[in-house]
């Protein structure tokens, strides 16, 4: 991922420190929890400014962070991933109309008790099933690729990297719960924003005229270009229309249906706080998207301009970022930003393990044991699978980087497991606009969904954004046409 490392002792200990650090601060903020309640959702009082930035750092990975950056540099790159985004604030405010009112009534502990309320307690356990193998899977190779670039800039051994990581972020989310992950998440974002701001501004203080040369640059290799309205589906690059329409069917899955985010809306004091944690986010991720790709630009101007290597520009991609912070950041500075390269991370993984404990506590080991656990043990079975999840992403990772997967495997396979969200999206569809449907055709619609979905991925060059809003629609139709076979059967 990154050649070498020309990394100074003042960088590694800012790394270190910033490690320590965010572990001490989440035992701290998350000490004092007696009930499922406090674990899981904080007594559900955290304030909605804290769950906007939990919000947005949580769905910010490494591959975020080291990845928008190379799209925009690439040849013929630009700013038109941005417009995936607009996408994103509409499928935010769909949710907050549509979905978030159905976790409001009553006291939900995870997404999938909407379903369980609606067609019955399979499919409540189906999606949770679902969601707890994708998850694990996605973000242990999350682990595994913020483990390598610690492996690479420190010089550490992989499998201690993975491990070590592992055990930090396990130990203040078994500890803290959801209020020690939030909190946390909040410092997060402030430290790979200030990341982020720090390697902008070096690299424009690097090139030649500054600003004004950054501009330049930019407009004469058509990399400020922001709108395409190319009404193509599968076209590989981001237009107006697989942005904005792909990207609310995505926005309203990951966003809507995933016990991920929908947790962070029920640790909210009222659905009102909620809606303007989830709802202000949207433009907030906008302008981070906007930041990483003018990064991205600036990036390629350095290289071009000052280096004299333009093809390092082109094809640098996910190793762009990451050369520019290792060999051209100033020490203290590079330290800083690889600490959020960290941030960007652990916020993810946090999250990660405290909704998984979530989902198969509440949603599984509860409903299978049948009787009552006291408060007390109901929080030792809580904290127990925080940490047996941990263990399963450390496995995880530590096989994919014996087997030594390439990093465009890892992204082929995040996209595979991504395949689920759009079909479960159509059973909420189903239980909000299709009232006549019931518990089978529910479940008949998404396995047919998810095989439709499947088939037009494979079979044809359909771009990634479509793929939730062609597997949503296809499980909300095939779900009502099976509820309509079944019908007419019974009345035959």
């Amino acid at each position: 991922m990154i050649e070498s490392a020309n990394i100074t002792s003042l960088d590694v200990v800012i790394v270190v420190f910033y490690l320590a650090g965010v572990t001490v601060f989440g035992l701290w903020i998350g000490r004092g929890q007696r009930s499922t309640e406090d674990y899981f959702l904080g007594a559900r009082s955290l304030p909605w400014w804290a769950l906007l930035f939990s919000i947005v750092a949580t769905e910010t990975s490494t591959v975020t962070f080291l990845s928008l950056p190379g799209i925009s540099a690439a040849a013929g790159g630009n700013l038109t991933f941005l417009q995936i985004t607009f996408g994103y604030i509409v499928g935010r405010l769909l949710i907050i109309r549509i979905l978030l009112p159905l976790y409001f009534r009553g006291q939900a502990f995870t997404a999938y008790q909407v379903l369980e309320s609606r067609f019955g307690s399979l499919s409540r356990r189906a999606a949770s099933l679902l969601f707890l193998l994708t998850r694990n899977l996605s973000d242990a190779l999350r682990l595994f690729l913020t483990a390598l670039v610690l492996h690479i800039v420190l010089d550490l051994d992989m499998a201690f990297s993975v491990v070590a990581l592992g055990i930090l972020t396990i130990v203040y989310t078994l500890v803290g719960g959801a209020k020690s992950v939030i909190w946390n998440d909040c410092i997060q974002f402030a430290v790979y924003m200030l990341g982020a701001a720090a390697a902008f501004w070096i690299i424009i203080g690097a090139l030649p005229e500054g600003f004004t040369g950054f501009v330049r640059y930019a407009q004469h290799e058509g990399k400020l270009l922001l709108f395409d309205f190319d009404l193509s589906l599968v076209k590989p690059t981001m237009t107006f229309w697989s942005g904005l329409v792909g990207g609310a069917f995505l926005t309203m899955a990951t966003h809507g249906t995933d016990q991920l985010m929908v947790q962070r809306y029920l640790s909210a004091r009222n659905q009102a706080d909620a809606s303007r944690a989830l709802g202000i986010s949207g433009f907030i991720v906008f302008a981070q998207f906007a930041v990483f790709l003018l990064i991205g630009v600036a990036l390629a101007a350095f290289f071009t301009l000052v280096n004299g290597d333009a093809t390092a520009a082109q094809q640098g991609g996910d190793r762009l970022f990451a050369n520019f912070i290792v060999h051209h950041m100033p020490p203290g500075l590079a330290g800083i930003t690889l600490a959020a390269v960290f941030a960007a991370a652990m916020s993810t993984l946090s999250s990660s393990l405290n909704s998984s404990a979530t989902a198969a506590i509440t949603d599984v080991y509860l409903p299978w044991r049948g009787d009552g656990l006291t408060p007390a043990k109901q929080l030792r079975a809580s904290r127990f699978a925080t940490a047996l999840f941990g263990v399963i992403q450390v496995s995880i990772a530590l096989v994919v980087g014996s087997v030594g997967m390439t990093e465009s495997v890892v992204a082929s396979v995040l996209k595979i497991t991504g395949f689920a969200t759009g079909p479960v999206l159509g059973i909420y569809l189903l239980a909000v606009f299709a009232p006549k449907v019931r518990q089978p055709a529910a479940l008949s619609g998404f396995v047919l969904g998810v095989a439709g979905l499947s088939a037009v991925a494979m079979g044809s060059g359909l771009y990634w954004p479509w793929y939730a809003a062609v597997g949503c629609l296809l499980t909300w139709g095939a779900g009502w046409l099976v509820q309509q076979l079944l019908d007419r059967a019974a009345e035959a």
